[in-house]
């Protein structure tokens, strides 16, 4: 049955092709009068028929059961008379039917992006209502000891595991601190001397060069970290006579922040590239050397991009995971010492929701709850960037 339906398709497509083209060739002068196409039917028509054929190729090389088979070469079929009727109506607008089609799958696009996160924002919230019947907020939000290790099952006792979130959310920040002093800066200068002075030969190797960075797996830092740059700084620092923990926010945050220079490096190129070449050659004109024209309209004019960059890049380190948990370790402290081991809220999150856990444990949902937080300190990071932004658009536009 699959052959015969196969042959079939692959006849009446045959047909319909030589029709269509035997149309087109003898009675152009009734198309132009009668029908009066304003865009590329014959173009459309050929090329639905040839993904048709496809589709049935693939159909038939199936493992599908013979009926589907024939109700899904019926539905081709069927499918390709239907645009050969619309495709000779009067004034029918292929082009037209087309981009509105295109429109529609990109809006539904966009309508699952949202739904997943809305979906994902409720999950949290719901499952974090849940914990907050088990746990005081008031513990939550302001204790300073975080051990939710006891609390395995439902019916166990809560009261001797701690669930305040401060020394969680200091190392977050610890590490985040550490990693964008270190991106930041480094990530800002390169892009400036790539845009403004590297030649364009230095240009074209440097750039992929250390945007290679940007590709390298996230637990590869987190060896690099553990193996080379933990026992590099606890060697310097002894010479300084300073301690330092073989897992130590320091380290985290460097590391982290090498891995986001490529971020920031790559965003702030673009904004500094995207301003006018007539600013630059203005402010060189008025008689302002290379550098102050960079400090003083290249950089300013860039401004919002750059901010912009910056808060994609923290957003970035607040996420990470990975290289928390190899070399910053799952003890949380409250501490802000970077010589000192910390963890964050991601690294506890993931163990948490390790192995076999009750879903309804309170251990289970301070996962969620850590979750709620981190969104909710995100979404508050986001506005006043929005509002920085903002104010450096409306200064100097």
């Amino acid at each position: 049955m699959g052959l015969v339906t196969f042959t079939n398709t692959i006849i009446i497509s045959f047909l319909l092709a030589i029709f269509l083209n035997h149309f087109f060739k003898n009675n152009r002068r009734d198309i132009k009068e009668k029908i009066r196409f304003n865009s590329l039917p014959k173009h459309y028509s050929y090329c639905f028929m040839l993904w048709m054929v496809i589709f049935e190729i693939a159909i038939f090389s199936s493992n599908i059961a013979p009926l589907l088979k024939l109700i899904y070469s019926l539905v081709i079929v069927i499918s390709t008379i239907i645009l050969i009727i619309f495709a000779y109506r009067k004034k029918f607008n292929a082009k037209k039917h087309f981009e509105k089609f295109g429109v529609a799958i990109l809006g539904l696009t966009a309508s699952i992006g949202i739904a997943i996160t809305i979906i994902i924002t409720l999950i949290i919230f719901f499952e974090s209502v849940k914990f907050f019947e088990l746990i005081k907020i008031q513990d939550f939000l302001f204790g300073i000891s975080w051990n939710p290790q006891m609390a395995i099952t439902s019916e166990q006792e809560v009261g001797k595991s701690a669930f305040g979130i401060i020394p969680v959310f200091l190392g977050t920040i610890l590490i985040t601190i550490i990693a964008m002093i270190v991106a930041i800066p480094i990530g800002i200068i390169c892009a400036i001397y790539l845009a403004m002075y590297a030649k364009k030969n230095t240009r074209d190797i440097l750039k992929p060069v250390i945007e290679i960075l940007a590709g390298v797996p996230t637990v590869v830092y987190g060896y690099f970290a553990v193996i080379a740059i933990a026992p590099l700084f606890k060697d310097l620092l002894a010479l300084l006579g300073v301690e330092i923990s073989t897992e130590s926010a320091l380290t985290t945050g460097f590391v982290m922040g090498i891995m986001i220079i490529p971020f920031i490096l790559s965003l702030t190129d673009d904004a500094i590239t995207c301003v006018p070449q007539s600013l630059r050659d203005g402010a060189l004109a008025l008689g302002s050397t290379q550098s102050e024209m960079i400090k003083k309209v290249v950089i300013p004019s860039a401004m919002p991009s750059i901010i912009g960059a910056i808060i994609l890049a923290i957003s970035r380190a607040i996420g990470e995971t990975m290289i928390v948990v190899m070399s910053a370790g799952l003890i949380a402290k409250l501490s802000f010492n970077p010589f000192d081991s910390v963890t964050t809220a991601t690294a506890q999150i993931v163990t948490l929701l390790v192995g076999d856990q009750e879903f309804n444990s309170p251990k289970t949902l301070s996962a969620f709850a850590l979750a709620l937080v981190l969104f909710i300190f995100t979404f508050i990071l986001n506005v006043i960037a929005l509002m920085i932004i903002k104010n450096f658009k409306r200064k100097y536009s």
